[in-house]
């Protein structure tokens, strides 16, 4: 006996959902053969040290340009690096007009044919960023020092900014004035135990046992910042004392031959003139 055949019922939901289905594919193939993708920037980060400011950012443009856009807190957008296949944007001239403004950035993505791009580019804003209280301090350099018997002279040179002020660049020091303040960490050449002074300046003079060599390092600081306080601890110099006093016994004793050796020379010249002039007067031709 067969088994008889029924007609097909068609399931309304199985056909709607393969349409949907079919649907989505032709779209994704049709975005991607007729649209050229654009990555959007992520992670910006603000570097700066003394006011030099650069904006970086990911990733790594393949077929895309970036443009940077900055702009003070409720000022206008001012677009830099136009089109550029870079990850970083110098921003310096920028921020530098105001230090204690705060400034916003925001990278724009633009197909690599950008020169004929209409619409609006997709862009990623950067954190909020405050020169004046963010950009870090650079390493500090120490201009001289000097140790004479119990006291240690060290200076201190302010490092040079490209913020102006009626056209001249100032330091470090003409930005932050007293808000800024240096620490020496000092101690013995034949030691490790540190000790530290602190001032507002850019000297110190310190009390140090007479006859010691001592070796030191300085550290820029702003006490009033919650973050980036110090800088990182300038390279190492050393005084030399028991070396300069024994160069300056050598220099004496060599001053001392030398001028031995002059005075000798010249006595030996007026004795041997003397003695050539008294022969002259007792020879019997000038008796004659």
């Amino acid at each position: 006996m067969e088994t008889p055949t029924w007609p097909r019922v068609p399931c309304p939901e199985a056909a709607v959902a393969r349409m949907l289905l079919l649907g989505w594919v032709l779209l994704q193939v049709a975005g991607a053969s007729g649209t050229t993708e654009v990555v959007v920037a992520y992670n910006l980060t603000w570097k700066s040290t003394n006011f030099k400011t650069i904006l970086e950012w990911e990733p790594k443009p393949i077929n895309h340009v970036y443009t940077v856009q900055i702009s003070p807190r409720l000022g206008n957008w001012k677009s830099k690096c136009f089109y550029t296949t870079d990850t970083e944007c110098d921003l310096t001239d920028e921020i530098v007009n105001d230090v204690n403004q705060t400034y916003e950035a925001r990278v724009l993505s633009y197909p690599a044919d950008a020169t004929d791009y209409s619409g609006e580019p997709p862009f990623t804003n950067s954190p909020e960023f405050t020169p004046y209280t963010e950009t870090k301090l650079g390493l500090p350099t120490i201009q001289s020092f000097k140790q004479v018997g119990t006291k240690l002279n060290v200076t201190i040179q302010d490092a040079r900014t490209l913020v102006r002020r009626n056209g001249t660049f100032l330091s470090l020091r003409d930005v932050f004035g007293k808000n800024l303040s240096y620490t020496l960490y000092y101690w013995k050449a034949s030691s490790t135990g540190k000790k530290t002074a602190k001032t507002n300046t850019n000297e110190f003079l310190i009390d140090v046992d007479e006859g010691e060599s001592y070796c030191f390092s300085v550290q820029a600081v702003i006490p009033s910042r919650k973050s980036n306080q110090k800088s990182p601890e300038s390279s190492i110099e050393c005084t030399h004392h028991k070396k300069e006093i024994l160069l300056g016994i050598v220099i004496v004793v060599l001053v001392a031959v030398i001028l031995t050796s002059i005075l000798s020379v010249t006595l030996y010249k007026c004795r041997k003139g003397r003695a050539q002039q008294s022969g002259k007067e007792s020879s019997p031709l000038n008796a004659a």
